[in-house]
């Protein structure tokens, strides 16, 4: 795997203390910044909600959200929300944990695998690769569920990998495949489906292309399912025995109906996710071509399997599978990034220092245009919501971001003479710097949007009204304020994606603004989240409110006592 032009470049290893001071530099930044920001919506504010839910209602089968039942997910992650809001407490890092945790361990068994499946070198260079993506550091510090279900997959396609080594003894196969089995249950209890359609779509087609029927003689697929099922099954069949509408909702309108039509109206052409690719995996978009001419040339192994194989059809089909989707978001394709890592790590593990060179001096150059092109055009236009100041803020967050990125690529500069290792460390610490601070800068944007500026005047007023007072979302879905104030809502003439839980429980909301006019104007006390083009609306109407607290996204009042 090492061409002896990189061993010579090579005359400084790196020791094992040296790694494992790195890995703890790494660890105390990845899990020491989980607390910077306050939630933002959508998804974060929802799946914390959803937990503090479930964790308050003590149902740990029907998953709720603003206290509608809430089916387009299964409830993995909001159970370890929830287990992790008990152990440690309601806050922002709380809810952040188990997305931060899997994005780790993604970056731990991606390299692990690479050692065991190919040689050590690949596994540091994979480790490199992800660390220094920012699509994988930035997704592994918000609370979503997609790094929940790539983590999950990672685990069924690297027990794949490393069950298929050549001379393992059959009872290791065994194991490993049986790890494949379980995470693909746990996959798809993290997201669904795809949790079991992807990887076995890409098995399917791993065979038809490289011709490697023995693999499915290794993939112990009785014992196999009856692990999957041991695991997954259990939960679908408690839900649809107290909830007989679920299965209809879930595996029709969130599965086939999503992928199918524009029902999650989440639409975006063929090329979509071509961009958020090459963004995503920025810091390695120079060697991609030179990755795949590289690995084109692996052989397989003894035993006929072919790794690298399965790794690009891996990478290939969960692509394609959602760009042909008609729903996307940009977080949907990462679950190629492990494959992906690992792949791009077999070329950097004999990159030399010349090659490493000139991609250097092409990212310092990309770096100094970005700059200039977000002092031009980074702070122009601003809006009700997000003032001006808040994007010039954000600019300073960038230049910042852009700063360590370059410390990080001269730094390499001057290592790459001696030692490629050292040199693409010292590169990939300087992108996973870039996706940091850049992503903690949001949080000039992210503690007006969440509304926790508001929560101290509201709060006070709930105390002092007292716990029965309604509380009613009007015109508006906020995700953030119900899990900063810890109450659900009822929702006013809004249904939004609380749709099928509203339907299957009418009497828990208003469908218009006059009936809410009317039960305004009936109760002794309550509560409204009103959005600002309503609450003027309202005001006009003479509708009794007094402002407790306001901003531009939401305004708060409460009906003034008698």
């Amino acid at each position: 795997m090492t061409d002896s032009s990189t061993q010579t470049q090579d005359r400084f290893p790196l020791s094992r203390p040296a790694l494992w001071l790195l890995l703890l530099l790494f660890t105390l930044v990845w899990f020491g910044t989980l607390n910077y920001r306050h939630l933002i919506a959508s998804d974060e504010g929802r799946y914390a909600e959803m937990a503090r839910e479930m964790l308050a209602s003590g149902n740990w089968i029907t998953p709720r959200y603003d206290g509608y039942k809430y089916f387009e997910k299964p409830p993995l992650q909001t159970w370890m929300n929830a287990l992790t809001f008990m152990w440690f407490g309601l806050g922002e890092w709380q809810a952040r944990l188990w997305t931060a945790l899997t994005g780790f361990g993604g970056i731990l068994l991606a390299g692990y695998t690479a050692k065991r499946v190919f040689n050590a070198r690949t596994g540091l260079m994979t480790v490199l690769v992800l660390v220094g993506a920012p699509m994988w550091g930035l997704l592994g510090h918000f609370n979503v569920l997609d790094m929940g279900v790539t983590f999950m997959m990672e685990i069924s396609l690297c027990a794949m990998l490393l069950a298929q080594r050549p001379q393992l003894p059959r009872a290791q196969v065994r194991r490993w495949m049986w790890l494949c089995w379980a995470g693909m249950a746990l996959a798809v209890l993290s997201k669904g489906l795809i949790g079991i359609v992807l990887p076995g779509g890409v098995l399917v087609l791993y065979s038809l292309i490289s011709r490697d029927w023995a693999v499915w003689k290794r993939a112990y697929i009785v014992s196999g399912l009856l692990i999957f099922l041991a695991i997954s099954a259990p939960w679908f069949i408690l839900v649809s025995i107290h909830n007989p509408e679920f299965a209809y909702f879930f595996f029709v309108d969130q599965h086939f109906k999503r992928f199918l039509t524009d029902y999650a109206r989440r639409e975006g052409p063929f090329y979509y996710f071509v961009p958020v690719l090459l963004v995503g995996f920025l810091p390695w978009v120079s060697v991609m071509w030179q990755t795949a001419a590289f690995t084109r040339r692996m052989p397989r192994q003894p035993n006929g399997f072919a790794p690298v194989t399965l790794l690009w059809v891996w990478t290939g089909f969960i692509f394609v599978f959602f760009s042909i989707s008609s729903s996307k978001l940009i977080s949907y394709i990462l679950p190629i990034a492990p494959a992906l890592a690992m792949l791009i790590g077999l070329y950097l593990s004999q990159l030399t220092a010349e090659r490493f060179k000139r991609h250097l001096a092409g990212y310092a150059v990309l770096l100094v245009l970005v700059t200039v092109l977000t002092a031009i055009f980074g702070a122009r236009h601003g809006s009700a919501k997000n003032p001006l100041i808040l994007y010039q803020e954000f600019r300073l967050w960038l230049y910042a971001a852009y700063a360590a990125a370059m410390v990080g690529i001269l730094l390499a500069w001057r290592l790459n003479r001696h030692s490629v290792r050292r040199a693409l460390i010292a590169f990939s610490a300087g992108m996973f710097a870039l996706a940091m601070i850049g992503g903690s800068g949001h949080e000039v944007f992210g503690r007006n949007s969440s509304g926790v500026l508001l929560v101290p005047a509201v709060k006070k007023a709930m105390t002092r009204l007292g716990p029965d007072t309604p509380f009613y979302s009007v015109g508006m879905l906020d995700h953030t304020m119900p899990f900063y104030l810890r109450h659900t809502m009822t929702m006013v003439a809004f249904e939004d994606e609380l749709a099928f839980g509203i339907s299957q429980e009418p009497q828990k909301w208003i469908p218009t603004i006059p009936e809410f006019i009317k039960r305004w104007d009936s109760e002794p006390k309550a509560l409204a989240l009103i959005s600002p083009p309503i609450y003027e609306n309202l005001k006009n109407q003479h509708v009794p409110m007094q402002v407790i607290a306001r901003d531009a996204r939401r305004v708060i009042v409460e009906k003034p006592q008698s």
